[in-house]
This record gives C-alpha cells, sequence and structure tokens, in this order.
C-alpha cells in the first residue's frame, strides 16, 4: 500500500516515488558573493500578437522594461568593459515595443585591415595601454618584436583604432575593419620575425573573410596628416606580393596619357582629397618614401599611374 505525505513545500507526492522538494534536513551551503551583472528587467507576462500578414501566425512580444536608476551614472562606472558591451545591447531594443527574437542574423563583417606601429618600447606596454580605462584605444591584434602574436579582440568586435579619417566613402573604418598593432617605436625597421608573422595572420584573414587585395592599408591612408603609421620602413611591397594592399611596378613604369588626372586618381584609390596636400604626402610616404613633398614629382605621377591602372 502506498502512503500519501506531506511535504513542506505544500504539495502532496507519493513518499515512494518522489524525492524532490522533501522535508528532511539539507546541508548548508557556502554563501556566494552576487557577481557584478547588468540589472535585468522585471518579468512581463507575454502577450499574444497576430501577425499581420500572417494570419494564422502568433507571435509572443515581451515588452521591454527599462531600468530608471537616479544612480545608473555611478552603476556605469563599476561595470567592466564586458558588462558594459552587455548594456549596449540591452540599450539596441527599443523599449516602446515588443520584441521577439529572430533567428536569421550575424555579427559586423570584416572588410578591411588596417595596420599600425605602437610608437611603443615593447609589447607588454601596449597591452598594457589597451586595457587602461583613461587610454580609450584597442586593436584587434598586437604582434611583438620577436613574432609573437596576442590577440587582444574577436575579430567581430569593434576595436577603438582608426579614430577620425576617411578612406573612399567610409568614415567610420572602426566599424568594419581588423586593427593590427606592429610593436615598432617608428624610427626602426621591422623585423623578419615579425613580418613573417604578420603575413600568416593577414593570410589567414583575408582567406576567412574574403578580403579584397586593395582593402589592406595603414592609419596614415585613412588619416592623412593626422597619423602617419606605419612608417617609411614598413615593407608594403612584400605585403602587396602576397596580395595584401598594392604596389607598383617599377621596371615598368610609363607616362600617363595627358587626359589622367592624378587628384582623380588619388581618390578612386580611396584618399581623401579634400585636402589634397597632406593626401599627397601619404601617397609619397607610402610609396616614394625618398621625398615626402607636398608635390607630385613626374616619377611619383608615373607611380601614381601605374597603380591605377594595374588595381582600379
Amino acid at each position: 500500500m502506498i502512503k500519501l505525505k506531506w511535504i513542506t513545500c505544500g504539495m502532496i507526492v507519493l513518499a515512494s516515488t518522489f524525492l524532490g522538494c522533501s522535508s528532511a534536513k539539507k546541508k548548508s551551503q557556502p554563501v556566494l558573493a552576487p557577481a557584478m551583472v547588468s540589472p535585468k528587467p522585471p518579468p512581463v507576462s507575454p502577450t499574444p500578437v497576430v501577425d499581420s500578414v500572417h494570419k494564422d501566425a502568433v507571435a509572443i512580444l515581451t515588452p521591454i522594461a527599462v531600468t530608471t536608476d537616479p544612480s545608473r551614472e555611478s552603476f556605469q562606472q563599476l561595470l567592466t568593459p564586458e558588462q558594459k558591451v552587455e548594456e549596449l545591447h540591452t540599450t539596441g531594443i527599443q523599449r516602446n515595443y515588443g520584441f521577439a527574437p529572430a533567428i536569421h542574423y550575424d555579427l559586423r563583417k570584416p572588410q578591411f585591415v588596417m595596420i599600425h606601429h605602437t610608437s611603443q618600447n615593447s609589447i607588454a606596454q601596449t597591452i598594457r595601454t589597451f586595457q587602461l580605462e583613461h587610454t580609450q584605444v584597442s586593436s584587434h591584434y598586437v604582434i611583438g618584436r620577436d613574432g609573437q602574436v596576442v590577440q587582444m579582440l574577436n575579430d567581430y568586435d569593434r576595436a577603438w583604432h582608426a579614430g577620425a579619417g576617411k578612406w573612399g566613402n567610409i568614415t567610420d573604418m572602426n566599424s568594419v575593419s581588423i586593427g593590427i598593432e606592429l610593436d615598432n617605436n617608428g624610427k626602426e625597421p621591422f623585423s623578419d620575425a615579425q613580418i613573417n608573422a604578420l603575413l600568416i595572420l593577414l593570410n589567414n584573414l583575408k582567406s576567412k573573410y574574403r578580403i579584397p587585395q586593395t582593402n589592406f592599408i595603414g592609419h596614415s591612408d585613412y588619416a592623412p596628416g593626422r597619423k602617419d603609421d606605419p612608417s617609411t620602413y614598413f615593407p608594403w611591397e612584400i605585403l602587396a606580393e602576397r596580395g595584401y594592399g598594392i604596389w607598383y611596378n617599377a621596371n615598368y613604369l610609363a607616362p600617363p596619357p595627358p587626359t589622367f588626372n592624378s587628384t582623380d586618381a588619388l581618390r578612386i584609390i580611396g584618399y581623401d582629397t579634400s585636402n589634397l596636400r597632406t593626401a599627397v604626402r601619404a601617397f609619397k610616404k607610402k610609396y616614394i618614401r625618398t621625398d615626402l613633398s607636398p608635390e607630385l614629382t613626374p616619377y611619383d605621377i608615373m607611380v601614381l599611374y601605374d597603380l591605377y591602372r594595374k588595381y582600379y
């Protein structure tokens, strides 16, 4: 005969069958300090709404509650960078509408790679710089002089490495690019180990995200006059041979036709020609190196023409 027994949680169960919610003494558990997490909205009962397009489909839309904490600014200061990103995700949902999550989506897809030099003295110093709250700067990868590669952000995350500038029609390069910092003070050649590690990384990025050859650029390309990295020591010609960026053929330079417009060519390549002098200097720093004057010489124009007809 099976007996019925009252359990302390207020339910009647078959004593010989169920063991959960027992009235037996429980072992004491250690009390853990609550983790710092984003405040969660109170639960709201879902309201069924009939889809206006498909009359026979019913979507459950849950209104989003908004936290109105007067000390929210102080709370934000206590959050880690990861928790701040989580908070940003919550602000991306409109508070006045119901929310029914779709299942087909992805994160941002990198379309460019931007190369920098750190202007610092060690990879440890750069990593520390990217982890300090007040610096407000970051990059996806840092490569040391010895070839050590450290990834600091997911490729799909938006790093803060490009800043203000323009390349073609793009004025927010951070949103479409991967930033790579090379440990170099800007006054010395880049080591073979460092460049070899960079080439391996670029091969992985190009293959994975199908980044076009013309979309591997330097910081000074995007922000001429404001940034000068990577320096004139950087071997763009070696990268171009592997398909990362562009370079001219010094053995086959020829004068352009009379109709060739050098300003238009610079703009088509990607340079912001609203300040033509800074655009010319950025171009010459990368491709000429020995002459950084803000005017194009006949030789410079032949280099520009070769790049234009070869890639564009």
